[in-house]
């Protein structure tokens, strides 16, 4: 299995992720809603907030009356829109991938807010939660007239509705993006915004209905914590690969290892564990500064081998370790959850074929930046082990 190697990354700061954002617009120009939310700074995006390690439930039923938990800066108000959000999306059996794709989006749209507007009459004297003043907007997705008069707009369970009614003609919708899906519901001024609430909203949506975004549609049944490879969790991940880790996170033998070792066979396809932009994807230089990685490497030789530094909406990076050969991607691509990125080998700091791979926050390549994977994984649907 891999030894400790000592890439040389640095965290990724706002200003050079604006500027690689400019540097990549003749690139990424035609690319849509996704690619204008992956030119932008995606690390000051990320909520520090402490999830549970819940279950995850066979009932995912939201419950609407009661105390409603809090979760970071959201209260018991804006908790309770979202469990109306999940509950309306449970009736019209809307899978929980379309919930966790509606509450992020009412996240960006009006913080979870039933929202009256200052230029639509008569919408300040219903119930609301604050004022806005975009346009005739009004509710917690901020529709505008064309979706219903100004009484329904403002009752957010007409809202929920119609945002998955129209959700739910999207072609494919839950194998897109979520800043597509949402876009392709909303068509806002603003298309790259949505997504980088997609892990706050998965967090709602577990605490809410039992742990739901923690599950993949198997057979018309939501089933828990099977996310792998192209099978892609309500969380919007997956694990890259099948198979049981190995060696692990900073143990007391080896501190310095990063991340996990997942045992394969090479030529393994190897998977995008969640949307993204490519960082990097490259041969990486052994302790000699050689840059050898079309053979099987060795403990001591130094090195990642071949390797994908791929950048998540709320500044996660995950990196993928040993591939055998050249990745299949480029920096500065974007890949969808369950995209083929390369394959399993031995190249680099390796005594065999594996998968290493390491998990980051605040968009911190470097040693200070890596968490365990396993509990991280594990808490979005993905278990590294292929079970809980």
């Amino acid at each position: 299995m891999s030894t400790e190697a000592t890439l040389p990354h640095r965290r990724i700061r706002t200003a050079a992720v604006l500027g690689l954002s400019v540097a990549l617009v003749s690139l990424l120009c035609c690319a849509g809603g996704t690619a204008a939310f992956f030119l932008t700074s995606l690390g000051s995006d990320r909520q520090d907030v402490a999830a549970a390690d819940m279950s995850c439930v066979d009932d995912h039923k939201v419950r609407l009356s009661g105390k409603i938990p809090r979760l970071g800066n959201y209260g018991q108000t804006q908790m309770r829109n979202a469990a109306i959000i999940i509950k309306v999306g449970q009736d019209m059996k809307v899978p929980p991938r379309g919930w966790v794709i509606a509450v992020a989006t009412a996240m960006q749209e009006s913080a979870l807010r039933n929202l009256s507007n200052s230029t639509v009459a008569g919408s300040r004297g219903i119930p609301n939660e604050g004022v806005g003043s975009d346009h005739d907007s009004v509710g917690l997705f901020q529709q505008r007239a064309g979706w219903g008069s100004v009484t329904q707009r403002m009752s957010p369970d007409y809202a929920a509705r119609k945002f998955y009614e129209k959700l739910l003609k999207v072609d494919g919708w839950d194998r897109m993006s979520l800043t597509r899906a949402a876009q392709k519901v909303q068509i806002s001024a603003y298309p790259d915004a949505y997504a980088k609430h997609e892990d706050i909203a998965s967090q709602i949506v577990n605490a809410l209905a039992g742990g739901a975004a923690r599950t993949v549609q198997i057979a018309e049944r939501a089933v828990c914590d099977r996310a792998s490879a192209r099978a892609i969790a309500a969380s919007g991940w997956t694990a890259p690969i099948d198979g049981g880790v190995g060696s692990g996170f900073r143990t007391a033998s080896r501190p310095r290892h990063n991340g996990v070792d997942i045992g394969a066979r090479k030529r393994t396809e190897i998977h995008a564990a969640a949307t993204g932009r490519v960082l990097v994807a490259r041969c990486d230089p052994d302790h000699n500064g050689v840059r050898n990685c079309d053979v099987d490497g060795f403990p001591g030789k130094g090195g990642c081998g071949w390797f994908v530094d791929i950048l998540h909406a709320g500044g996660y990076v995950s990196r993928y370790c040993h591939m055998i050969e050249k990745p299949r991607v480029v920096p500065g691509q974007l890949v969808k959850a369950g995209e083929v990125i390369g394959l399993v080998g031995s190249s680099g700091n390796s005594s065999g074929p594996h998968l290493h791979f390491e998990v980051h926050v605040d968009s911190d390549r470097s040693f200070s930046g890596g968490i365990n994977p396993v509990p991280f994984m594990r808490q979005r649907g993905a278990p590294l082990n292929g079970r809980a």
